[in-house]
Parts: structure tokens; sequence; C-alpha cells
């Protein structure tokens, strides 16, 4: 049946008021994304509070918070080289309010761990590398170990009597100590410690012969003569230690290790969040005062886009993953 004029033109209000409404909510769900963040957000760190992983975070998380007008709220998971911290964030909801900022480690857990509740890549958005430092080869004074090369030839001449301390396994600074046993072809045992503060003190202390560490956890020690810095991992001399060489140029030859650190969340966030995050990042690690306070700590700004991240985890997943199997250690 034909329609009355009053009918077509009630029919054409109609749609128009349905369509003013799907575009109101279109609206609003671009507004509310354009609003995040709206509450505070949740940082994990998988190490101890005052470890170099934990103060550089909570610098950022500072940073943007200062930014924001929303608190990034700094939560410390630590244990089982960061896979405790790792586990909470895949699992969280998708929706850009829960982090990882996480270290090197996080290239290891599938060589150590048989029964991971995640995967390293696929259960997590890449959002940026934050930093690069080297860890430095530290000593007690009481140890009477001059050199990195004297360390070595100490190591051979006593197979598995020398002890080296670490943050716990897994984590980067027993990552780097497995290389350097590896490269210098030595057998030596490994003491696991809780966090860096605890590795330092007992290294300090001289209940342990050696240990890699953070270099922005060291340095006051050395400086103060209370720890011997014996070599830095970087294939570059550090500009906080200058005094201090490369493993490589003392003793063995491309010898590298970077502590980096980095920013990660759950899979399936929104591209546009892990991108406005990762550009945060970049604004506030790229200001003079940032880099000036890293510097001061022996590390530098290091960020990236989310795919070289990803790329740069990986390509470090497989190095990490030979270099364990090397040394024999099989996941657990």
């Amino acid at each position: 049946m034909p329609q009355t004029k009053e009918e077509t033109v009630a029919m054409r209000s109609s749609q128009i008021a349905v369509s003013a409404a799907f575009l109101a909510l279109g609206v609003q769900h671009a507004a509310a994304q354009e609003a995040f963040p709206n509450k505070p957000i949740r940082m994990i760190i998988g190490f101890t509070p005052g470890s170099e992983i934990d103060v550089v975070g909570r610098l950022i998380a500072d940073q943007m918070s200062e930014h924001w007008g929303h608190r990034v709220i700094v939560d410390n998971r630590a244990g089982a080289g960061g896979t405790v911290a790792a586990a909470i964030v895949a699992r969280a909801a998708p929706d850009g309010y829960t982090w990882l900022f996480n270290s090197v480690a996080h290239t290891a857990s599938l060589a150590l761990y048989s029964k991971l509740s995640y995967h390293p890549v696929q259960s997590f958005a890449f959002v940026s590398q934050a930093t690069s430092a080297p860890n430095v080869l530290i000593t007690a004074p009481s140890q009477a170990i001059k050199s990195v090369g004297a360390l070595i030839k100490m190591a051979r001449e006593r197979p598995g009597k020398l002890t080296y301390g670490a943050a716990g396994v897994g984590s980067g600074t027993h990552l780097n100590g497995t290389l350097f046993t590896l490269a210098a072809e030595v057998q030596v045992a490994n003491a696991s410690y809780k966090g860096t503060p605890e590795l330092i003190t007992d290294t300090t202390a001289g209940r342990i012969h050696y240990s890699f560490a953070p270099i922005g956890g060291t340095i006051a020690f050395v400086r103060d003569k209370r720890l011997a810095a014996l070599g830095v991992t970087t294939l570059q001399r550090s500009p906080a230690l200058p005094d201090v060489p490369t493993i490589a140029e003392s003793a063995l030859p491309g010898f590298e290790w970077d502590q980096w650190y980095g920013m990660f969340m759950p899979a399936g966030v929104p591209r546009s969040i892990v991108e406005q995050v990762g550009s945060e990042m970049k604004r506030i690690l790229s200001s003079a005062q940032i880099k000036e306070r890293l510097n001061v700590r022996g590390s530098w700004p290091n960020t990236n886009t989310p795919a070289q991240f990803e790329k740069k985890v990986r390509a470090e997943i497989a190095k990490v993953t030979k270099a364990l199997a090397a040394a024999g250690v099989k996941p657990q």
C-alpha cells in the first residue's frame, strides 16, 4: 500500500534518529579511546624494590603519572626470574591498564621453565624497549682479583671451587654469568639471590667470589672502593666508569651483554593504546633531564617501535636458549 506523505516523513525522521544514535555511540567509543588513561594503571615489575630495573621503572611511572594526571602504580612481584610478574600480566584484561616492565630475563623463560602459563611472545603486546646498560663484573677487594684475566685463570686452576652470584635463576645477571662461564670455559658454582641489593651485599662482604650486577646499583660501591670493578659487559666502556675496561677488550674478544629493560602489555590490547604508551615512553626518555638521571646511573635511553622490540626479543630468545642449552641447563 502506498505511503502517505506524513508516513514517509515519519520514516525518514526515524532513520535519521537511528543513524544519529549509532553516530553518537561511535563518537562516545572514539572519545573513550582518546581519553586513555582515565583511571590508575598498574605497572608490574618482576624484581625487588631497590633493584636497578625498579629504579628505572619508577622513574618512567612517575613521569607518566605527572603527565596524564592518573597514577601509574608500581607493583613489585619478584620471583623466578621475572616469570611471576609476567604470568600476572599475561592473564590480565587486555584493556591497557596492566603493564609488565621486565628485563632481558624475559627471553629465558622458555628455556628454563617447562610449565609456563604463558608464552613470552604470543601472550604479550610489545610496547618498547626503554633503556640499555652494561652489567659490571664485580668482586670484593678482599678477594685480591685484579682483572678479568686473573679471575679466569683462578677459575681454571680451581674448577668448581669459585662461586658467582646472580639475582635468581633466569635473571639477567644469571644469564650474563652463564654466558661468561661458557666464553671463559670455566666451571663455577652459582649462588642465587632474591634480588640485586642482596647480591651486591654478599659480593661486597666477600661471601662469594664475584658477580655481575647492573651498573646503576654498583657505581657508588665502586667509587667508594667497597667493590672492585673488573669489567663492563658492553662493547664500549661506560662513561659512568670510564676507567673500567670492557670484558671484550681485557680478556674475551667479542663478549657482550646488554642488560636492557622494556615494556609489555597483555596480548590483545588495542594498538592505539600500545602506540600511545610507546610514544609517551619515547617522549619521557628523550628529555635532557631524564637522560641525565639515567646517565649518572650508567644507563642510556634506547626506545624502539613495537615491531622492532618484538623482533629484538625474538632474536634474544634464540640466543639465550642456545646458550643455556650449551651450558647444560634444562627446563624445569
